[in-house]
Order: structure tokens, then sequence, then C-alpha cells
């Protein structure tokens, strides 16, 4: 089999406003200038057919499907990786996308991309073959490895075998985690995942790899955080506290990029102020917080 890359060779500028899946024309890797990573993410989608077993109404991918990843094309993922790696530390990619000299660098490799990851049939088999070919070149244990996951499916074995990969190469989890009430989950993520299956979950990646809490906070309708939501939250963080789940920080952080959903009309950010003030109440939980507004 021939496997032809295409390689990018405009100008374009990398923001973290735009999280473009094809910017460097590649099939399941991208670059995205991230606010959490906080410079270079080196970016793996294993959803390219946009499918997701949830539909957030803060998420940016246009014609987002109910499903799961495809099945994966190993020879050119390991292709890509390779060459996009190659690109990133020995070519003249940084010129190329107009990347600042204070971001040149990679911060992390994230499986992340246009849906669930965990849903793609060998997750774990793809999660060791990225770690594998990044510590061969150079890029583990320097740079971070995150899986960017909702944590629906953190009870199946094969996702399961997958974070005992991701830690073994020094990897970290960042669970979606938008809001500690059926209800909420019901409006933010259009799930019908109950609270006591996500704290199962959340044991369940925080036992096998570190586990971050990632939050994503928005004004919906112009209610802001409402009481409900923020002491549902407080509270939760309290159990999972006192059942001595490790969780290595908690990450705030509010919408950036315009959604791609038809509730986009009604969101807007979360105040800094809002945002900043919650965070302080987290912190006296005792849990290291990070606000990206």
């Amino acid at each position: 089999m021939t496997l032809i890359l295409k390689v990018v060779t405009n100008s374009t500028r990398l923001t973290i406003t735009d999280h473009s899946r094809d910017s460097a024309g590649l099939t399941y890797i991208y670059p995205v200038l991230s606010r959490r990573a906080g410079g270079l993410s080196s970016g793996v989608n294993f959803n390219i057919n946009n499918a997701c077993n949830w539909r957030c109404i803060y998420c940016q991918v246009p014609d987002l499907t109910l499903g799961a990843a495809p099945p994966i094309d190993f020879p050119l993922l390991e292709k890509e990786l390779r060459r996009f790696l190659s690109d990133v530390l020995h070519g003249d990619f940084f010129d190329r996308f107009q990347v600042a000299p204070r971001n040149r660098v990679i911060k992390d490799i994230a499986i992340s991309g246009n849906g669930e990851p965990t849903s793609a049939k060998d997750f774990d088999k793809a999660v060791d073959l990225i770690g594998r070919v990044a510590t061969e070149m150079g890029v583990l244990p320097n740079s971070g490895f995150v899986l960017i996951s909702n944590g629906s499916l953190m009870h199946q074995s094969k996702v399961q075998d997958g974070l005992r990969s991701l830690h073994r190469y020094g990897g970290e989890v960042w669970f979606k985690f938008d809001s500690a009430t059926d209800a909420g989950r019901d409006l933010i993520n259009n799930t019908a995942q109950t609270m006591a299956s996500a704290l199962r979950n959340l044991k369940i990646s925080a036992a096998i790899c570190q586990t971050k809490i990632q939050t994503c906070l928005v004004d919906y309708s112009g209610q802001g955080l409402t009481d409900v939501e923020k002491n549902a939250y407080l509270q939760f963080l309290k159990r999972i506290k006192n059942d001595g789940v490790a969780i290595g920080k908690i990450m705030l952080y509010t919408i950036a990029r315009p959604s791609m959903q038809p509730e986009a009309a009604k969101m807007k950010p979360l105040s800094p102020e809002v945002m900043r003030d919650f965070a302080g109440e987290i912190r006296t939980l005792g849990f290291e917080v990070r606000v990206d507004c």
C-alpha cells in the first residue's frame, strides 16, 4: 500500500481560537495552540467521521453525529505521526504556521479530536503505538501525553488497557465533567449517563492513570453559574475527596470558539470573575485548580 501525505506549505497562523483538524493536511494528526496545554499540542483524532456518543452543546465539531470512531488505519496513523513530529522537530513547521518563539515547543501529544476517542475499537493498541513512536523520536517523556475523554467508556476492558499504556508512557487523563447534576449533564452533554456511572468511571480512571477533571463552564440562557450547579459540583468534589479518589487537578475553562451546535446562540463565556470565585471555593476543599477564561 502506498501512503501519500499532504504537506501544508502556506503561512496559516495557529491561534487558540482555531482548532481545525485539517490544518496540517493530515487525516489523524493536527496541530493546536492550546490554552490549557500552554503551547503547541500535537492532536490525534480517531473520530475522523465526526461521530461521538455525546453531543455537548459547546462542541465545535461541524456535522456531529451520534456514533463511535471508525476502524483505525494503523499504518497511516504511524506514518502521519512520524512525519508530523519530524516536521516540528527538524523542519520549518513553526515558521510556516507563524508560531511565536515562546510556543515553539511540543507541550504534549493529546488524543482528543472530533468525538470520544475511547470509542475506537482498538483504542488500547493506538495508545501504545503513539507512545512507542513518540518515545522513539524523543518527544516523550519530555512532553506530556494526554487523553481528553468524556469518561463514559472507562468501564470497558480495552479502554482500561489503553489507560495502562498511557500510564506506562507517563501520560494522564483529562476527564470531562461539566455538571454534577443529572439535569445539567442532560442539558450540557446530552447524555443519559448518570452521576453514579460518572463517579464509577472517574474512580476507574484515577486508579489506573493520573487523572485531572476538566470542566467547561458556560453562561446558558443568561443563567450564569447557578447555585444548584455550583453547590452540587462542590458536594461532588467533597465526596471524591472523602472516598480517597486521587485527582491531580481541577481545570476550569469557558468557551473561546463558537459552538457548531443548535444551542450556540444561547451560550456565551462565563465571566472571569465568576470563574475565579468558583475556583477559590474549590481550592478551599484542598484541590489544585487551573482557570482558563
